[in-house]
């Protein structure tokens, strides 16, 4: 990479720290110029999974032909109120070059919807995924969810609360492992502007939180943040965590020094994987599962 190059990322990731992920033009930005990872390709764009714009997935694939591979479907983050899957390609490529067939939807957004709106569109993508993804080289069999933020929410839930995949005509079973990069799993009372509009009509508050649906037959999580998160500070990631390991679920959990919210994102990319081994640490606890689960074939 160009000194160039650095510099530029560097401005960037500022611009990240002064907008927040919300703002979708930095990002989009540094996507699009960043250094792609050569082992994964884009072999889809637009698929739709239901009625309406925001209810399309990409999938991205290994370079080398992939055959019954593993599936990861990942969601972005932004408050549950903005994103868009094409300002994630770097984590397409990433993900894909590590050996997982890999799709990003995009999924409905406050104030168009509010919880569950967007667990149900994560759903039906997973139903889009159990009917074509084989002919992508993926095996529908074996599903591991994984994001970031508020997308690390949605994988969480997907994967701790099986009422919405079975709503979607999806098997629980599929779903061999869950990742959450800087994810809020522990937010009650709902007392911040945002948890307030997004799940102040639920109306059980308790059914919102990941942690009320740990149990036994729960699915491994690999759970990551950084120290220096102050948009969703540690104690999330250490309480859910706690509570999966207290159900004797494998659980792998990582709090990378000197991290903060965006940077468990970033460090996904090319530019900033230097920055934790947050990548590689993921991508082996999620394959080791999907390879491996024979000991949690019955869940719910």
């Amino acid at each position: 990479m160009t000194r160039l190059f650095t510099a530029l990322a560097s401005l960037l990731c500022l611009g990240l720290a002064a907008f927040g992920l919300n703002a979708a033009s930095p990002l989009a930005l540094f996507d699009a110029i960043g250094p792609r990872d050569p082992g994964g390709r884009l072999a889809a764009k637009d698929q739709p999974f239901g009625e309406g714009s925001r209810r399309r997935l990409d999938v991205y694939v290994p370079a080398a032909a992939a055959e019954n591979a593993p599936v990861l479907v990942f969601f972005y983050g932004g408050s549950w109120q903005s994103g868009s899957k094409d300002d994630y390609a770097f984590v397409g490529h990433a993900l894909a070059a590590q050996g997982f067939v890999t799709v990003l939807p995009d999924y409905r957004l406050y104030p168009e919807t509010a919880f569950p709106g967007f667990l149900e569109d994560g759903a039906a993508a997973l139903a889009w995924v159990r009917d074509n993804i084989a002919a992508y080289g993926g095996d529908p069999r074996r599903i591991v969810l994984a994001g970031h933020s508020a997308g690390a929410y949605n994988a969480v839930m997907l994967g701790l609360d099986p009422r919405y995949v079975i709503a979607a005509g999806v098997d629980p079973k599929a779903i061999k492992a869950v990742a959450g990069l800087s994810g809020p799993y522990d937010f009650l009372p709902l007392d911040q502007d945002t948890t307030i509009k997004v799940f102040g009509q639920a109306p059980d508050a308790a059914a919102t939180q990941p942690g009320s649906f740990v149990g036994p037959l729960s699915p491994p999580a690999f759970l990551a943040t950084g120290d220096a998160d102050t948009v969703v500070k540690p104690r999330h990631t250490v309480s859910l965590a706690a509570r999966l390991r207290a159900e004797h679920v494998p659980v792998q959990q990582r709090i990378y020094p000197g991290l903060d919210h965006k940077d468990t994102l970033l460090a996904l990319s090319v530019t900033f994987r230097s920055k934790a081994p947050e990548l590689a640490e993921m991508a082996a606890f999620l394959m080791r599962q999907s390879a491996s689960r024979s000991q949690y074939t019955m869940r719910r």
